[in-house]
């Protein structure tokens, strides 16, 4: 139990850094990387849609990173992947923080600036699916979704430190967030990673992966047995990961655009609110998902996810303080029944020979389909709809809508059980 305890610890840990790294680039993608990095756009819509076109590359570069890291992680082990993959994330983030805008070094600026968002990727690419095995394939057997649960709570930890960070930075003014304001974020990044490398060395290997026999090579292996779960797989992630990014960097910033006027520091301190009720909410429903099923929660936050999507775009040009945080804090108690236990259903869709690579080609191609295209997708929508939110509602539904029709055919794997003691 102290092994399962300690990797999932570190799981956690290391999950909150890479995705921190990955939030703050999304935040400041819709706050100033248009005005910084494309000042020369024919509007701001354009300059905003070219900043999350960067943002996107990430979302590309995530399958990529999963099937480099995923052969990695099946043939050499998870713990060795996942310190290469924070070192990676550390030092691209690291290195967007002192980046020269476009007004010093011109149009290599935002090339600079796609390049190291796709080494973000890589390294997010190969991070999830290992930290998720690490948690998993050390926890007790009946115990896998609330310890697959600690990986998944990384996400809100590092959008609420991403999201915090920012909203500390907006209280400056934003001739400060415009300026060197923005950089701080990523600079400090260099600090967390060397937490993570330390607290991520001290963790022993899968002791599944020890078991099992090697694949030689693991994505070939993937997509001749098992390449009907990886599409599921990416079908049962709209919601969980696309979801995710039209409620927080669209919604940022449609809600503080033209068409509603919100201000960036209310929109940012709701958001930061909804991090957190994600973060107390993950491990208890991961601990439900162990009673109740892991499939049959998720179908019910999807049900409820739907429901929400009309009053969550209504309440943003309220300018009522409760109303908005209170319906951002609802719609992430939702979402997040539709993230949490992922991590355990995912694992168990592929066989443990292969699962680093097949759960990470799952999740990081539904990145790349779902969170990559959502907030240019629900931008153009939205603007040609001029500014009304129910294209953004309606693709809301629709990802619920596809997410339960795969889990309900969604196959299922069992690791094999430990071996019986010996008797004399």
């Amino acid at each position: 139990m102290k092994r399962a305890n300690r990797a999932a610890g570190a799981a956690f840990v290391g999950t909150t850094i890479e995705w921190y790294d990955f939030y703050i680039y999304a935040t400041a993608a819709a706050l100033v990387f248009g005005d910084l990095f494309f000042p020369n756009a024919s509007s701001p819509t354009v300059a905003l849609m070219a900043s999350f076109a960067t943002y996107a590359v990430g979302f590309f570069a995530r399958p990529l990173g999963g099937i480099v890291f995923g052969h990695f992680g099946d043939r050499v082990g998870r713990k060795s992947a996942l310190v290469v993959t924070l070192v990676m994330m550390g030092v691209a983030t690291f290195a967007v923080g002192v980046l020269p805008t476009y007004e010093s070094i011109g149009a290599l600026a935002p090339l600079l600036l796609v390049v190291l968002r796709f080494v973000q990727g890589l390294a997010v690419g190969g991070e999830w699916g290992g930290a998720v095995l690490m948690a998993v394939e050390h926890a007790p057997e009946g115990r896998k979704t609330f310890f697959g649960g600690f990986a998944q709570l990384g996400n809100p930890a590092g959008a609420l430190l991403a999201t915090g960070a920012f909203s500390l930075i907006t209280l400056l003014g934003d001739d400060v967030l415009h300026t060197w304001g923005w950089r701080v974020p990523f600079i400090v990044s260099a600090v967390l990673v060397f937490v993570g490398l330390f607290i991520r060395l001290r963790v022993e290997e899968s002791p599944v992966f020890q078991k099992v026999e090697k694949a030689a090579t693991p994505i070939k292996e993937v997509f001749r047995l098992s390449w009907r779960s990886v599409l599921l797989g990416i079908g049962t992630l709209p919601v969980a990961i696309g979801g995710y990014y039209i409620l927080t960097t669209f919604l940022l910033a449609y809600a503080t655009g033209e068409s509603v006027g919100a201000s960036e520091q209310l929109i940012l301190s709701g958001l930061s609110f909804a991090a957190f009720v994600e973060l107390v909410a993950t491990l208890a429903i991961a601990w439900v998902g162990d009673r109740l099923g892991s499939r049959k929660v998720v179908v019910f936050f999807l049900v409820i996810t739907a429901a929400l999507a009309v009053p969550q775009f209504a309440v943003l040009g309220s300018q009522n303080a409760f109303l908005i945080f209170a319906m951002l804090g609802l719609m992430r108690l939702a979402t997040s029944g539709t993230y949490g236990p992922m991590a355990a259903i995912l694992s168990e869709m592929f066989p443990p020979q292969v699962r680093y690579t097949g759960i990470s080609l799952a999740y990081q191609g539904a990145g790349a389909i779902f969170g990559g295209l959502s907030p240019i997708v629900a931008t153009a929508f939205v603007g040609a709809a001029g500014g009304a939110a129910w294209p953004a509602v309606a693709m809301l539904v629709g990802m619920c809508a596809l997410s339960a029709i795969c889990l309900a055919v969604a196959p299922r794997y069992r690791d094999p059980a430990p071996a019986a003691p010996a008797t004399h």
